[in-house]
C-alpha cells in the first residue's frame, strides 16, 4: 500500500510540474506582453536586456550588471553605452552558477560546491580568463544546491546551503544553513541554522541586520506552510527547518523533536508556494519617499499547487525595523493560470530604477518611476 501511495504521489508531482511549467522556449523570439504588468501609478516597466535564464544580479564598480543562471550554466556581463546594451557571456558550462557578487574589482560566482573569483573583471570583459577557485568545500548535492551569494557589511561573503531534499533531517553543520567566509575562501563559519532554501537576502540599510527569504516545504497542501521572510540580527539563530514551519506549524514527521517556541519565527509570512527568491531593500531616490528602505521581493511562482500563485513582485513595508504591511507591487506574469514570466532577483540601480531578472522569459526588466 505504501509503495502504491508513493507511486501515485510521484505521478501527481510530475503531472503538476509539467502542467505548471511549460517550455520557456515557447516565448523566445516573441514580443513579451509587458502591457499586462500592473504597477502603481507613475511606474513603468521596459525590457532592459535579453539574458537567457537570468538569475542572480549584482552591480560592478563601473556600472556593469552581472547575471548568473541556473540551467544555462552561464555567467553574463551587461554593459550600457548610452542606452545601447551589450550582453557578454563571461563563462559557460558551470554547475548552476546562479549567484554573483562583486567586491574590490572582482566578480564572485557560486557553482554549487565551488565559489569562483574573476579578478579585475571589468577591465577584461572580452577575455575574462580562468577564474580562481577560492573554495570547493561546499556540498555537491544539486537539490537546493544553487546559491545566491552576497557580501555583508562585515566584508564577508554569505553563502547559503539548502536542504538536499524536500523534507529531511540533514547534517545541520552541512545543510539548511547560511554560512559566511572571507573573500579568499577561508574562515568558514555558520551564521544561521534551520534555513530550508534561501535564494535571496539583504541587509537593512540602517540597522545592518540580515534579512532573507526562505522557501517552505512541499506536500502539506495548497495553503501550507507559508513561505517566509526572516530577520537574523545575530549569529547562531535557528529558523525552524525541518521541525517547525513558518514559526508555529509542526512538521508531520519531525515536529515532535523540537519546541517551536525556542526557534526563531519569521517576521513575515508569504502565501504558501509563492517561492520568494531575490529581495532588496529599496535604497534609491527615483521612487516616491515612502518606498525607501522597504523590501521588494521577487516571487518566482508555485510549481505544485492546483491553482498557480506568485509570479509577481511583493512590497514589504518596514517601520522601526518591523514589518507593518505587505502589498503586491507588480503582477501580470500570470494570466488566467498561463505563465509567461517568472521574476527571480531584483537590483537597485544607481539612478534608482529597479532591474528584475526573469529566468523563464530569459530577460531583465527595468522598472522606473515618473510622477503622474
Amino acid at each position: 500500500m505504501c509503495a502504491i501511495k508513493a507511486f501515485i504521489r510521484s505521478v501527481v508531482a510530475l503531472s503538476l510540474c509539467c502542467y505548471v511549467l511549460p517550455t520557456a522556449a515557447q516565448y523566445q523570439g516573441r514580443s513579451l506582453p509587458l502591457d499586462k504588468i500592473k504597477l502603481p501609478a507613475g511606474f513603468s516597466i521596459d525590457l532592459w536586456a535579453e539574458v537567457p535564464n537570468a538569475r542572480g544580479l549584482t552591480l560592478g564598480k563601473n556600472g556593469t550588471v552581472f547575471a548568473g543562471s541556473k540551467e544555462a550554466g552561464n555567467v553574463y556581463a551587461i554593459t550600457d553605452n548610452g542606452g545601447t546594451r551589450q550582453v557578454r557571456t563571461l563563462a559557460s558550462g558551470l554547475n548552476s552558477p546562479l549567484g554573483v557578487a562583486f567586491r574590490d574589482g572582482a566578480l564572485y560566482v557560486s557553482a554549487v560546491e565551488r565559489i569562483l573569483r574573476f579578478d579585475g573583471i571589468e577591465e577584461k570583459l572580452d577575455q575574462p580568463g580562468k577564474p580562481v577557485v577560492i573554495t570547493d568545500s561546499f556540498p555537491t548535492e544539486k537539490h537546493h544546491g544553487g546559491k545566491f551569494i552576497a557580501f555583508g557589511p562585515d566584508g564577508l561573503l554569505y553563502v547559503p546551503v539548502g536542504a538536499p531534499c524536500n523534507i529531511c533531517e540533514p547534517d545541520p553543520e552541512r545543510f539548511a544553513l547560511i554560512a559566511r567566509i572571507k573573500p579568499d575562501g577561508t574562515s568558514h563559519e555558520i551564521y544561521a541554522y534551520g534555513v530550508r532554501n534561501t535564494v535571496g537576502f539583504d541587509w537593512h540599510p540602517e540597522t545592518k541586520e540580515l534579512w532573507f527569504t526562505d522557501n517552505g516545504r512541499d506536500w502539506m497542501g495548497d495553503n501550507l506552510p507559508p513561505d517566509e521572510l526572516n530577520r537574523a540580527p545575530a549569529k547562531g539563530m535557528h529558523f525552524g527547518y525541518p521541525y517547525c514551519h513558518a514559526g508555529d506549524i509542526l512538521d508531520p514527521k519531525y515536529g515532535a523533536k523540537r519546541d517551536c517556541g525556542k526557534l526563531t519565527a519569521p517576521v513575515a509570512k508569504f502565501d504558501a508556494h509563492v517561492a520568494p527568491l531575490g529581495m532588496r531593500f529599496y535604497t534609491g531616490k527615483m521612487f516616491p519617499p515612502e518606498y525607501r528602505n522597504s523590501i521588494i521581493v521577487a516571487e518566482h511562482g508555485s510549481w505544485n499547487r492546483r491553482n498557480k500563485i506568485g509570479y509577481r513582485l511583493q512590497l514589504v513595508r518596514i517601520k522601526n525595523n518591523k514589518v507593518v504591511k505587505q502589498e503586491v507591487f507588480a503582477e501580470g506574469w500570470l494570466q488566467e493560470q498561463d505563465v509567461w514570466g517568472r521574476p527571480v532577483d531584483v537590483l537597485v540601480m544607481p539612478d534608482g530604477a529597479l532591474l528584475v531578472s526573469d529566468d523563464y522569459a530569459g530577460v531583465i526588466y527595468r522598472i522606473s518611476y515618473k510622477k503622474p
